[in-house]
């Protein structure tokens, strides 16, 4: 399998939805908590990528297996486009998941149990996001699942593994016992500041969803658009983008980001102009791609006033 195929397979480019909640904790875990652990930070981004690159796979791995048009096993799933060896893709997805559970278990050992606990959720969800008899991404579940464990679940494993040790939450193993503890105020701040990730990257799915309406009803894939209807999907797809703005203003407001932040609120001019347009076509070649810009421009420029602001104060 040549580089630029197994690129095409794990889709490299879309990779940049996991980047942005990695950077946003990274920078957000500094300004919050003043705390950053280089090699943790390391270690967990590249079991991430690892494993993001890993569910992609294994996304069009079943798409392949468990489609009904032969022309889209041909022409459209890049195994069929390339001709790629099933048994190659499958040794592909197992390398990949070994790699990024070995790396995930030396997280462990340099954090605590609630690493494991977590990145275990973490790991069924994008596993059985594609895979199994009912995948999570053939039901009107895609969205809910992709912004959660994307957005707040990068987000907060990101600020964990650099604060692990300030109180945000802890799980004990004592013989017979086993005791959760909590920060609900700072859970919840967590979950505020991730709020622009969880809904722009919901967003992608269900951009994609809508665009695909046609095509995953052929292949008997009801995805959330198909109980909503087209009209309810493109509300929702609009709203998310709303929520994404009020999210910030918020936590601007209660200190949890620096006041520099809501200078991002600007890239609600571009935002909205590429809401527009997929408004009035929802076209997978054409206006897709409006979703993909919006999840860059809100989180990009949300990394950026948490970068000035840290210039600002030096």
């Amino acid at each position: 399998m040549s580089l630029y195929t197994f690129f095409k397979l794990v889709e490299i480019q879309t990779k940049i939805a996991s980047v942005f909640p990695f950077l946003i904790g990274t920078l957000f875990v500094i300004y919050r908590f003043d705390m950053f652990e280089p090699l943790n930070t390391l270690i967990f981004f590249g079991s991430m990528l690892i494993f993001d690159l890993t569910t992609t796979a294994i996304n069009n791995y079943m798409d392949y297996r468990k489609a009904l048009n032969q022309n889209y096993r041909i022409e459209r799933n890049i195994i069929g486009q390339q001709d790629i060896p099933e048994r190659l893709v499958v040794a592909t997805i197992i390398t990949m998941l070994v790699i990024a559970t070995g790396l995930g278990v030396w997280l462990v050992f340099r954090t605590d149990l609630l690493v494991l606990f977590i990145g275990m959720i973490c790991f069924a969800i994008g596993i059985f996001y594609t895979f199994g008899p009912i995948p999570l991404s053939r039901m009107p579940l895609g969205e809910v699942f992709s912004g959660a464990t994307m957005g707040f679940g990068i987000i907060f494993l990101t600020v964990y593994v650099n604060a692990f040790d300030q109180g945000i939450a802890q799980l004990l193993w004592e013989g017979r016992y086993v005791s959760f503890f909590v920060d609900v105020i700072l859970i919840l701040e967590i979950v505020l500041i991730s709020l622009p990730c969880v809904f722009t990257i919901a967003n992608l799915m269900l951009a994609n969803n809508i665009c695909d309406l046609d095509d995953d009803i052929a292949n008997k894939r009801y995805t959330l658009p198909y109980y909503l209807g087209k009209r309810y999907s493109i509300w929702l797809f609009n709203a998310l983008y709303v929520g994404s703005f009020l999210a910030i203003i918020i936590a601007a407001t209660l200190g949890l980001l620096p006041v520099v932040v809501l200078l991002s609120l600007i890239v609600s001019i571009p935002v909205y102009k590429h809401v527009c347009q997929f408004n009035r076509k929802q076209l997978k070649s054409e206006t897709f791609q409006v979703a993909v810009k919006n999840l860059v421009l809100v989180n990009g420029s949300i990394a950026i006033m948490l970068t000035v602001s840290f210039l600002i104060s030096f």
